[in-house]
């Protein structure tokens, strides 16, 4: 009796260690399995997302377009959103192949962020023959036009590039835009923010990622100071093109949390490095997860051969699509910060307020001083609507800024002068029975009011037109 009872203890016990043993080898099997296999998928288990550059004319090239669905989940347009892309003549814009871009990106679930608004290069040679007041004038005429064409299709703009000089000194860059005022980049700014303050507006530069480097400490100190008074910047990127004497600096993680610490996200925009460098692409990847406000990194290009530095092999998959040690090595560093659990995101389509955590694509509220008395209240409810054909006469009063993204036919009594109506793509806005299509209309060109009002009604199927009154 006793041997068998003894021999029955054993077995439970043995029983109990391989029971144990199963359950930790399932919980292992488990968080291996748990890890991502893209890049994107990888990003996004911390809140943050991977891109890539994107060229409109390689969208045919289905080993392209493949590779880069699979991989990534957000786009920046490489050429096709710059000033000599949107604006080959002076107020005659084409978004053609941006939209072409936003489409694709949209049919698989990507975001994309806006490049660039306001730049010394790439300018097309209407711009480059204007000085002083008609080229300020002429920058935030493309600002408003280019970005209403895409208010609340983006997650980012970048809305100034390479504004200070890589010659070791803190100096702004001598350009045209520099030489119509040390204000420009500011005026850019609120000139952005006033079209759409629900967008994450961005500065982005190279050559900033050293931390004791003047240039980084230039732009570090224009957003510090931007920062105290209200200059509508929520973000800042870092190109993080690694070559010849520019390569991975020791500090850049105090880079990143230098900036982070005045209030702005910050993110890795134009990532390549020479030779695809395995060392360096951890370690770069390492500094932005390792900084809870880096929202995301973008290599500029899907595969060496799509590289404007094709040459020096510098991205994550050769020419023929292939991985890369380099992946392996972000991969691997995207799913450690992820832990293989994928971390909860945005749902809502409001724009959240800013916090401190990372929010892939979503859109933020701007606590900055604006450009205007009041920060805009946006709401989608007009004061009066009828089912087409004229608008009915309406008793409400707007005193409140507005805005109305939808189609059909709304109207509004307004006292108040609107700062500007939007009515492109063909849809028609009556102000005081004067019919108005495709263009601005400020408060300059306004009709005479009515009995102290504005009466406008809007009847279109464009999604993005919108009044603002301020």
């Amino acid at each position: 009796m006793f041997r068998n009872t003894k021999k029955s203890v054993l077995f439970v016990r043995l029983g109990s260690m391989v029971l144990l043993i199963a359950m930790v080898a399932s919980l292992i099997s488990s968080k291996a399995s748990a890890a991502a296999t893209t890049l994107g998928a990888a990003a996004a288990l911390s809140g943050r997302y991977f891109g890539t550059a994107i060229s409109n004319g390689k969208l045919g090239d289905s080993a392209y377009t493949t590779l880069a669905a699979r991989e990534f989940n957000m786009v920046t347009p490489e050429n096709e959103l710059k000033i000599d892309a949107t604006e080959p003549q002076q107020n005659v814009f084409s978004f053609t192949a941006g939209d072409s871009i936003l489409n694709w990106a949209t049919s698989h679930g990507m975001k994309m962020r806006g490049h660039t608004l306001a730049w010394h290069s790439q300018q097309p040679s209407w711009m480059q023959s204007l000085t002083g007041t008609a080229l300020r004038n002429a920058m935030i005429n493309h600002i408003q036009k280019v970005m209403a064409h895409y208010v609340g299709k983006l997650a980012a703009w970048d809305v100034v590039n390479e504004a200070y000089a890589d010659d070791g000194t803190q100096n702004r860059r001598q350009s045209n835009l520099q030489a119509t005022g040390n204000d420009w980049i500011e005026v850019a700014f609120r000139t952005a923010d006033a079209v759409e303050p629900g967008v994450r507006l961005c500065y982005n530069d190279y050559n900033i990622e050293n931390w004791s480097a003047a240039k980084t400490q230039g732009v570090y100190n224009m957003v510090k100071d931007f920062k105290a008074r209200g200059v509508p910047i929520d973000c800042v990127g870092f190109q993080t093109h690694f070559t010849g004497g520019s390569s991975l600096p020791s500090n850049f993680q105090t880079t990143l949390s230098s900036f982070a610490a005045l209030g702005v996200d910050v993110a890795l925009t134009e990532v390549d490095v020479t030779q695809a460098n395995t060392t360096q692409y951890a370690g770069l990847t390492q500094a932005c997860v390792n900084v809870a406000r880096c929202i995301g990194i973008t290599v500029w290009g899907v595969r060496d051969s799509d590289s404007w530095r094709s040459g020096e092999a510098p991205l994550l998959f050769d020419g023929s699509g292939n991985k890369k040690a380099a992946y392996t090595s972000v991969l691997n560093v995207l799913n450690s910060v992820g832990g293989g659990t994928p971390q909860p995101t945005a749902t809502n389509t409001t724009a959240p307020t800013r916090t401190n955590t990372p929010i892939v694509g979503a859109t933020a509220t701007r606590t900055s001083t604006p450009v205007i008395d009041a920060t805009p209240v946006r709401t989608n409810t007009p004061v009066a609507t009828t089912s087409g054909g004229a608008c009915s006469p309406v008793t409400s009063t707007v005193t409140a800024p507005f805005t109305f993204d939808g189609a059909g036919t709304f109207c509004w009594q307004i006292a108040t002068v609107p700062s500007y109506v939007n009515n492109w793509n063909n849809n028609a806005v009556s102000i005081n029975g004067t019919n108005y299509t495709n263009i601005y209309v400020g408060s300059s060109s306004l009709p005479a009011k009515i009995n102290g009002f504005y009466y406008i009604s809007y009847n279109g199927s464009f999604a993005w037109s919108h009044i603002e009154v301020r």
